[in-house]
């Protein structure tokens, strides 16, 4: 099968809500709406992320995290971690979990770098997304980081399926990101239930419009997305952007200029994002 009939058949199915999630996926989905429970507290969160312990080091992690940890104050307890970050960071915790479950677990070494590729460049961007709604645009930084998790969800998805239609991944990207991915994204978007300020900043992001500075959580999300050290294999076949080749940004904020900002936090972004791949 060519490349753009396979992409044509994945958005098809994805647009009459035939998605194909792969094996193990649900416990994931499982753990999202027991977390997404109004009346879920601390205690009981600790318990279901207990169960998932990729999920517990990865919650460990981030609240050892200068952005959320001050000097002198790790810890190894789950539950003092869960509560430091709070339940709405834990959730975006799991959802990373599941996005990058979303990939199902290649055989084929070609789906594996892409995949592993994927996800570094995703916790990149969530990172950013989350410095530069804080020190930026003002925006919500939870939602910003939320954002960046899921902003290539769709990617994900795209990537399970090459599985049994290897030609996806060939070919011009721009066959995947003019209409398809949008179409596929969408569809996963929905069928997880993300929050619309999300989805509408992740439609912004396809769209490829934004303001400088950034002002609103899509221009935050796409800044983020530009700047990402490890490009998204769907876009380029460049492994990586190094510091002194990342887009320099002369946008002027409170008298000083982005790059200035985004360079004082740029251990703070590595630490995060380390910190979402754990």
């Amino acid at each position: 099968m060519e490349r753009l009939e396979a992409l044509r058949l994945v958005a098809a199915q994805a647009l009459h809500g035939e998605l194909v999630f792969p094996t193990g996926l649900d416990v994931s989905l499982t753990l999202l709406r027991a977390l997404d429970d109004p009346d879920c507290h601390v205690d009981h969160a600790v318990r279901l992320v207990k169960g998932d312990p990729l999920l517990a080091a990865r919650v460990v992690a981030v609240a050892n995290a200068s952005i959320y940890c001050r000097p002198g104050q790790q810890t190894a307890d789950l539950r003092q971690a869960v509560a430091r970050i709070g339940l709405r960071t834990t959730r975006t915790l799991a959802v990373a979990i599941a996005t990058r479950r979303l990939a199902g677990t290649p055989q084929s070494p070609r789906l594996r770098e892409a995949a592993n590729r994927l996800w570094v460049h995703t916790s990149e961007v969530a990172a950013l997304a989350q410095v530069i709604a804080r020190r930026v645009s003002h925006v919500d930084p939870e939602t910003a980081f939320f954002a960046g998790v899921v902003h290539e969800i769709g990617g994900f998805y795209l990537i399970s399926r090459a599985a049994d239609m290897p030609t996806l991944l060939d070919g011009d990207p721009g066959d995947w990101t003019e209409d398809n991915e949008a179409i596929v994204g969408r569809a996963i978007l929905a069928r997880l239930d993300i929050p619309p300020t999300v989805c509408a900043a992740i439609e912004a992001m396809w769209e490829g419009l934004r303001s400088l500075p950034p002002a609103s959580l899509g221009d935050t999300l796409l800044l983020a997305d530009e700047l990402a050290l490890t490009p998204s294999p769907l876009y380029t076949t460049d492994a990586t952007r190094t510091a002194d080749s990342a887009p320099q940004i002369d946008a002027v904020v409170n008298e000083r200029t982005l790059s200035e900002i985004l360079a004082e936090s740029a251990s703070e972004v590595a630490e995060l994002a380390a910190a979402l791949r754990q």
